[in-house]
């Protein structure tokens, strides 16, 4: 009977002890979640700018500033917070301790300098008869369907296999992110993660800019329409795709090359890829 009562004694005791534990390593975790507060608004007027978009790079989690350009997402010391808003320049914050302090931060951004680039017309001597015009508009290499129930069309071509030397398969660039990005799995996971929650979604569909997706991969605006062009996306696309476009394009291309590489599928297969109508 004593026998008994010890054993159950070591079994209540082990249950707290772990209870407790596990209570306290909660507790821990719980510290590092805070919340940063804060404001955008212009720098030479000094209003609210509502609908600006805030993202933390670090958690892919963002949200919009409110009527008054108020805004309240969550972080941590050491995340970058990417501020955002149409017509102004784009900023990056680094949180510190002192900016978690409770404080509603005051973030002024300035509004963009545009400069227009000389825009050249071509005539495609077009008379208003289909049949002739038809045979002088011209050709795209670019295949598109649209599935009904789907907003967008699609483009379909076959990757590019063939290079005129062997100095460019070397530089190729669709390899090279492939390397790059295999030896960097944080950032494709969460380049992935920017397509999977709703709002996050929604800020991508509204961004034309590129810079989100250029500061996760860490190119230039040039090397990413490189990269897009290498991966078979027309022009037209590249130029006038949405951020949330582009980014499924370079996934499904990175995929693409990934089932190549590991011999799951043959390069000169047929792909489906995403463009506008």
């Amino acid at each position: 009977m004593q026998r008994i009562a010890l054993i159950i004694f070591f079994l209540v005791s082990f249950s707290s002890l772990a209870q407790e534990r596990n209570t306290s390593s909660d507790t821990i975790g719980k510290s590092y979640i805070k919340y940063l507060t804060g404001r955008v608004i212009s720098n030479s007027d000094k209003k609210p700018l509502q609908s600006a978009h805030i993202l933390n790079l670090n958690t892919v989690e963002g949200t919009i500033t409110g009527s008054d350009g108020t805004f309240t997402l969550g972080a941590a010391v050491n995340d970058t917070i990417f501020i955002s808003y149409i017509g102004f320049q784009s900023v990056k914050l680094k949180i510190t301790n002192d900016l978690l302090k409770g404080n509603e931060l005051e973030i002024s951004i300035h509004e963009k300098t545009i400069n227009m680039d000389e825009v050249t017309v071509k005539s495609h001597k077009l008379i208003g008869v289909l049949v002739v015009d038809a045979k002088n508009v011209p050709e795209d290499r670019y295949s598109r369907i649209q599935i009904n129930g789907l907003p967008q069309a699609y483009e379909m071509g076959n990757a590019r296999s063939n290079y005129s030397s062997g100095l460019n398969a070397i530089f190729n660039p669709v390899d090279f992110w492939y390397d790059k990005l295999g030896s960097k799995p944080k950032e494709l996971k969460r380049l992935k993660k920017l397509k999977e929650g709703d709002q996050i979604r929604n800020m991508m569909e509204q961004k034309f800019n590129r810079e989100v997706i250029m500061d996760y991969l860490d190119m230039s605006r040039k090397e990413l329409n490189e990269l897009m062009s290498e991966c078979n996306y027309s022009q037209s696309f590249i130029e006038r795709a949405s951020d949330l476009q582009i980014l499924e394009a370079f996934l499904e291309c990175y995929e693409n090359h990934n089932a190549i590489q590991k011999g799951q599928v043959k390069q000169e297969r047929i792909q489906l890829r995403d463009t506008l109508k």
